[in-house]
């Protein structure tokens, strides 16, 4: 299982003095240098954190494998298309949300995402579909041509009852092993903690993780370096 390091929260806490660091782009060098496959990034339209000059920086930098999140509007269509990342996963995004809610649901919005999803793989890139971990999704992502389902593992990340989390562990599972079949790569991603990254991480069908706040909070810590190789470490372990 290969983990992908999300440098957004970099990004926010340069954005709250508007300066110049610290700089995600750096943050990106040593996470790959610590053994993350490749980065992840979500351009917002409000550009709360990560900015276009990043993005078009990390696309010349990042060694590995660089996703970047958005959603599915005609100017983060324009901008995938114009810098082409190796990799694209289709978000929901609501206005004034301190972070995403929930998976993009592709039965609501099956016409813009099966636009989206046309045209970044004109564009030769990759594309995921962020979605909660739902057969009839993983199914519906399938049906529009995604290649990669990024199941919402926030959910389980926030459950504290027993139950709860094993119900919602289970959810994850079942949904991964519903994509391989499928003929789709599973990534899991949102809420993964250094506490909590265990059962998620033994998954044997999802291929890789996405996971930022957590690694960032730490790498205050720690350094960017110590807390990527302390998470890689954890999802050996499991």
């Amino acid at each position: 299982m290969r983990l992908s390091v999300n440098v957004d929260h970099v990004a926010t806490i340069r954005q709250a003095r508007m300066a110049g660091e610290p700089d995600p782009v750096w943050a990106a060098v040593e996470a790959e240098l610590a053994g993350a496959c490749g980065i992840t990034i979500h351009l917002r339209g409000d550009r709360r954190h990560i900015q276009d000059r990043d993005l078009k920086l990390l696309k010349e930098t990042v060694a590995g494998v660089l996703n970047l999140e958005m959603s599915t509007s005609d100017e983060m269509l324009d901008i995938a298309r114009d810098v082409r990342p190796q990799m694209c996963t289709l978000v929901p995004e609501g206005e004034g949300e301190l972070t995403t809610q929930g998976g993009l649901d592709i039965i609501s919005e099956e016409e813009s995402v099966r636009k989206a999803v046309s045209v970044l793989k004109k564009s030769g890139i990759m594309v995921s579909i962020f979605i909660d971990p739902d057969v009839v999704q993983v199914g519906r992502a399938k049906a529009v041509g995604a290649d990669i389902v990024e199941l919402h593992t926030g959910i389980y990340a926030e459950a504290t009852d027993p139950d709860e989390i094993e119900r919602e562990f289970q959810k994850v599972r079942v949904a991964a092993i519903a994509a391989q079949e499928m003929g789709l790569k599973a990534h899991g991603g949102h809420g993964l903690t250094y506490l909590n990254i265990g059962p998620i991480a033994a998954i044997q069908e999802i291929d890789e993780l996405s996971i930022g706040h957590s690694i960032v909070s730490r790498a205050v810590l720690v350094g960017m370096d110590g807390a990527v190789a302390e998470m890689i470490s954890l999802i050996e372990g499991a």
